[in-house]
């Protein structure tokens, strides 16, 4: 399946009920916008004897990735519909994620706590994530994936283009890291975020990425602990409550498809 939210976009393959090899060659073959299908992330559905699916979630370059919140909402979507329910769980390697339908056709997803120690996000050595020691004194968040968060001026004009592949493979981030840059809007509690996610480049939102951004200016106390984030592709609600940081947000099933024979052969083999 091909889906998106608010532009941040996946393919989705279901592994539950048949083999499948995630060779480095698909996934890279896969995410060429011209030879295969293209998307931000690979998403594959696997059995869970926890929740009612696993998600394993893989970058655009191959790299794989703990937790992706736009993709687990969009899942999350489908199997709520599929299922004709208003609430189940998914397993991922970040931990299990509660999904409630919000209704109007939008999902909500509980992404957990933020980790907020230097070593559980991580960083490569010991500090204040509030304010790191590097030029911009961004803040650093984990959410199962890593998070380096900038503060800009007060309009919708960012340098992500360049603080994003220079602060990725910065040192202090053994895991390499996404990078958001915020910038304040009029209202208090509303803020403009443009995303740079490791592995892939500028992305059109980022779900895990607003959750940070949002956790970010709370910590900073710039807003109250439920933000609306406006990213390249749309909005997403963001609300820090005592059991984690909901994210609520629309969903898109652009189609299902079948791979070719040739495709298959050329990626996996005969």
């Amino acid at each position: 399946m091909k889906m998106h939210g608010l532009g941040n976009d996946f393919v989705v393959i279901d592994t539950r009920n048949q083999a499948f090899a995630s060779t480095n060659l698909l996934g890279e073959t896969l995410a060429d916008r011209r030879f295969g299908i293209g998307y931000d992330q690979l998403v594959l559905i696997e059995d869970s004897k926890v929740a009612y699916a696993k998600l394993v979630f893989f970058n655009a370059d191959g790299s794989k990735s703990a937790t992706c919140g736009n993709a687990t909402r969009c899942v999350g979507r489908y199997f709520l519909d599929q299922e004709n329910t208003t609430g189940l769980n998914l397993e991922t390697e970040r931990g299990l994620l509660e999904c409630l339908d919000a209704g109007n056709g939008l999902c909500s997803v509980n992404m957990g706590f933020p980790f907020l120690d230097w070593n559980n996000i991580p960083l490569a050595e010991g500090m204040e994530t509030l304010e790191l020691p590097l030029e911009g004194r961004p803040c650093a968040v984990g959410m199962g994936n890593p998070h380096c968060v900038f503060f800009g001026p007060e309009n919708e004009n960012s340098d992500i283009e360049v603080l994003g592949p220079k602060m990725e493979n910065h040192p202090l981030f053994p895991e390499r890291t996404n990078v958001e840059v915020v910038c304040f809007m009029p209202k208090r509690d509303e803020i403009r975020v443009r995303v740079w996610e490791r592995g892939v480049g500028i992305t059109k939102a980022s779900g895990s990425g607003a959750c940070a951004a949002a956790v970010a200016t709370i910590r900073r106390q710039h807003t109250s602990n439920r933000v609306k984030v406006k990213l390249d592709g749309g909005y997403l609600d963001i609300h820090w409550k005592g059991d984690g940081v909901w994210m609520t947000g629309p969903t898109s099933q652009v189609y299902t498809g079948v791979f070719s024979k040739e495709f298959q052969e050329m990626v996996i083999g005969p």
